[in-house]
């Protein structure tokens, strides 16, 4: 077996641990040095998994040498490897925005942030459903603590909400683990897939049930219409850092909806064949519609900004529910500018509120900015970067998307709610640019700061999506053979269940 796939788990794991049982032992240089250290070995291990994924098959760990479906499996496959590898990058920019400050607002920070990857990286890797529900419980519980981090009345009020929200969540996940369990006897995916691809008409409405409960969970975790409510305002409320890490949050919720909706209830699924897509198309495109009008009435830019990933979502969720080859590849490439340029505005709104004084993220005319050229051009750029026009990855991933589109009422629909959804937005954005730099007083506060680092975290973030357009070929060519990799069920169920641990 190759045991490099379980260190993504480990590594945060083990960081975790030692940093919450020292932290009261490490000084606050110690607990930076060894969380950075950690998250920074995520990225050459992160890019070591996508070369193995990307030149051999399927691999499969199971621990304990129990093979599937009795014993606990992981899969690395190109999409696993692929979000293991935005992950790390954007948890690395975050952190260097933290360190530089922002972790010594609350207790146990970095040991928070350490287990909030293990629980991402385990939800990418796992190939149950158990465990798939045990991974989000443990990124669920590091978000509750991460988001109240630095204290204050929005962020409890707003935490409460996301609590409340994904307990029901979850309670919901366990009692369709419960129907699956019962009915089909194994909770192993790919196991799943058969049970459920040779269900009768007796046993599908149960499965069918069980299905359409996982995709309420999954879509709450997305952020999908009508469970995105939690959203802007815990989005809005995190401290800088803590939003940058929580982009790659919904993409979760996606990344489950395609793994699950793809594997088990896809195209083999016998009677419960394809039975997320009437429901996905219509909730995805509302949920494009609501995020741009919501932004349109933000009041803060971190609301704004909020919005904007629900806007994502909704532009995902098309392309999954379309379920082509071409369409998928074009929601992979968009998930991922999505991730890195979301990330990368909200370290940037930060940078900017603090440079504002008493008026912070708010929507309204303040004092001048210290470095206005700087912070108004990379704004800019970031704008043009995630309403997506020309020559940013956000704007080839929609053409993608709107090419892949077949001809048709879907088409036409999908077509006008994206490019008025970029609109929308473009107006959003243009209104929050001109009161932060054109509105602004023509005096600075005296306490304003200039900070490198936290210039070079966002920078770093901002910067993969033009990277991503210069290195559009391959990574297409990378998607492209994702898709079809995941989309080989029969593939994927051979080995696993005959040739897992190999």
């Amino acid at each position: 077996m190759n045991h490099a796939l379980i260190l993504p788990i480990l590594l945060p794991m083990f960081s975790g641990c030692l940093l919450l049982l020292g932290g009261r032992l490490l000084a606050i240089n110690g607990q930076r040095t060894l969380s950075l250290l950690a998250t920074l070995a995520l990225l050459p291990l992160a890019g070591v998994l996508v070369a193995q994924a990307a030149t051999g098959p399927l691999q499969v760990y199971a621990l304990g040498n129990w093979v599937a479906p009795f014993g606990i499996v992981l899969v690395l496959d190109r999409l696993s490897a692929l979000l293991l590898l935005v992950t790390a990058l954007l948890a690395l920019f975050a952190l260097l925005y933290a360190v530089r400050g922002d972790d010594q607002r609350g207790a146990s920070f970095h040991a928070l942030f350490q287990f909030q990857l293990m629980g991402i990286n385990g939800a990418f890797l796992t190939g149950d459903l158990f465990n798939l529900f045990v991974f989000f419980e443990i990124l669920l519980i590091a978000s509750y603590a991460l988001l109240a981090h630095g204290g204050g009345a929005e962020r409890v009020r707003a935490g409460l909400h996301y609590v409340v929200l994904n307990l029901v969540g979850s309670s919901l996940f366990l009692i369709a683990l419960g129907l699956l369990y019962g009915i089909a006897g194994t909770l192993n995916m790919a196991d799943l897939a058969r049970a459920v691809a040779e269900a009768g008409p007796q046993q599908a409405p149960l499965l069918g049930a069980a299905g359409l409960l996982l995709l309420v969970v999954f879509g709450l975790k997305a952020a999908m219409l009508p469970l995105y409510f939690w959203l802007p305002r815990a989005y809005a409320s995190a401290c800088a850092p803590v939003a940058a890490l929580f982009a790659i949050m919904t993409k979760v919720g996606v990344y489950a909806i395609l793994r699950v909706f793809i594997l088990i209830y896809g195209e083999r699924a016998g009677l419960l064949t394809q039975l997320a897509q009437e429901w996905l198309w219509p909730l995805a495109l509302l949920t494009l519609v609501l995020g741009v009008l919501g932004a349109l009435a933000a009041c803060s830019l971190s609301r704004l900004l909020a919005y904007l990933v629900v806007v994502s979502v909704g532009t995902l969720l098309a392309g999954v529910a379309l379920d082509t080859p071409q369409a998928l590849s074009a929601t992979l490439y968009y998930l991922l500018h999505s991730t890195w340029i979301a990330g990368g505005m909200f370290l940037l709104s930060d940078m900017i509120a603090r440079q504002r004084g008493g008026k912070g993220v708010r929507l309204e005319a303040g004092p001048a900015l210290l470095q206005p050229q700087l912070l108004g051009g990379l704004f800019f750029l970031g704008a043009i970067g995630i309403v997506g026009l020309p020559p940013f990855s956000g704007f080839l991933g929609k053409l993608m998307l709107l090419r892949a589109v077949p001809p048709g009422m879907d088409g036409a629909w999908l077509w006008a709610l994206v490019l008025l959804g970029s609109l929308g937005s473009l107006v959003a954005l243009s209104r929050a640019g001109s009161v932060l730099f054109w509105r602004a007083g023509r005096i600075t506060l005296g306490s304003a700061e200039r900070d490198g680092g936290r210039l070079f975290a966002a920078v770093g973030l901002l910067a993969l999506s033009p990277l991503l357009v210069l290195f559009a070929q391959p990574v297409t060519g990378y998607l492209d053979a994702t898709v079809l990799q995941l989309k080989d069920v029969e593939d994927y169920q051979t080995l696993i269940l005959h040739g897992g641990g190999q």
